[in-house]
């Protein structure tokens, strides 16, 4: 008579010990099967923080698929978590980063008043961090030392590299493999600004870069708000990205947009534009009554899904 109540306390047990690693993974502590590792990279001379999640029963020198992620704007890495363990249970050597500037990454730093002596290599004087800032140009560059670092990882395959970006860096990762063709995959969801052409060279963006070449005005403050979001963009630097005509040079890269169909920052057009005229491997997800921080609330397992399935299909 005792069996039956053992099993019922069993499966309680089961039950609870998974909600509280599932919430564990969430608050940002590491679960046991995975092996989580930080790292620096070096990005035109600044250092930032990445974090290496490997699942514990891959060996060092496996020669595994690598998947590269980074936030979007005003985000950190620290987000990225659940996707970054989700990935690397399915076998990926997985690196998340923090942009210069951003969460645990140092930033670049400029010169408060002229150089002492402006032939000297070395000296002591007074700088200040530009930290917090949205500058397109930067995070892409950042982008590629990342993918610079990951090949030169032992347990990576350099010939198995995926990225995956989420919102502003939805576009990123469009820009990184437009410039980096040893990238195969790329999983772009809610996918952020493709072309800043226009906005880039608006009379206000031009002033603002007058200003800012005659000393009239520095960087914005760190976490200054842009509508909702946090840090102001560079506004000029958004006049060079256009990463919808860039990926053109990369017609072999096998994308995948996942979008919102609610999308409230009206980045669908460009992407779906983007995606019809890539010539390589394609697909387009647009989940139904979403918006576009659903795909890290309710549409979650859902979005994951769909980038586990792109990845394992083109780097497994």
């Amino acid at each position: 008579m005792q069996r039956p109540t053992t099993i019922r306390v069993v499966t309680i047990f089961l039950i609870l010990f998974s909600t509280v690693a599932q919430g564990a993974e969430q608050r940002g502590q590491m679960p046991e099967d995975i092996d989580v590792r930080k790292v620096d990279i070096y990005s035109e001379g600044t250092r930032m923080t990445g974090y290496l999640y490997v699942s514990r029963t891959a060996a060092s020198d496996s020669g595994l698929p690598a998947i590269v992620m980074a936030h979007g704007w005003g985000g950190t890495q620290r987000s990225l978590r659940r996707d970054a363990v989700g990935f690397a249970r399915s076998g990926y050597l997985v690196m998340s980063f923090d942009y210069r500037g951003w969460g645990e990454s140092d930033a670049r730093v400029i010169l408060t008043q002229p150089a002492p002596d402006p032939e000297a290599k070395t000296f002591t004087t007074e700088v200040r961090a530009v930290r917090e800032v949205v500058d397109p140009l930067d995070m892409g560059t950042d982008w590629l030392n990342a993918l610079h670092f990951i090949v030169g990882e032992p347990a990576a395959d350099p010939a198995r590299i995926g990225i995956w970006g989420s919102s502003m860096a939805g576009g990123y990762v469009i820009y990184a493999a437009a410039h980096d063709p040893r990238v195969k995959a790329v999983h772009s969801q809610v996918t952020g600004t493709l072309n800043g052409r226009a906005w880039g060279r608006s009379p206000d963006a031009r002033r603002d870069a007058t200003r800012r070449a005659r000393g009239e005005i520095g960087y914005p403050e760190p976490r200054e708000k842009f509508g909702n979001l946090t840090g102001a963009p560079i506004t000029p630097r958004f006049a060079d990205y256009t990463p919808n005509e860039d990926i053109h040079s990369n017609d072999q890269v096998a994308l995948q947009f996942v979008l919102a169909e609610s999308e409230e920052y009206g980045g669908n057009e460009l992407a779906i534009d983007t995606y019809e005229q890539h010539k390589g491997p394609r697909n387009l997800v647009i989940i139904p009554d979403i918006g576009h921080y659903d795909v890290y609330r309710k549409a979650w397992q859902e979005t994951h899904d769909h980038a586990t399935a792109w990845f394992d299909k083109h780097l497994k």
